[in-house]
């Protein structure tokens, strides 16, 4: 057993995740208002399921995530984007 453990070999060699800065692009780009007609732009803050993804994975501001919300929730009532699907991206 002692020796199967000293053994371990990796196909890759383990990487140390370097943790970037989250930064609000709204704030760095000085972009005021966020369209809700441009579903293009609104699919980069949903995941694969349609759901808008949270503060915490994006950078997003409190201010500009709740924008973001507004617009995709106007952008899914005119069906320029699905309420719900398997695969979005």
């Amino acid at each position: 057993m002692s020796q199967n453990q000293s053994e371990i070999r990796y196909l890759t060699p383990p990487t140390v995740d370097v943790k970037k800065k989250k930064y609000c692009r709204f704030k760095k780009n000085k972009i005021k208002y966020i369209d809700y007609k441009d579903p293009e732009f609104l699919k980069k803050f949903l995941n694969e399921q349609g759901r808008i993804l949270p503060r915490r994975l994006t950078g997003t501001s409190l201010k500009f995530q709740r924008k973001v919300a507004t617009a995709v929730k106007r952008s899914r009532h005119l069906a320029l984007l699905p309420f719900v699907t398997d695969l979005l991206k």
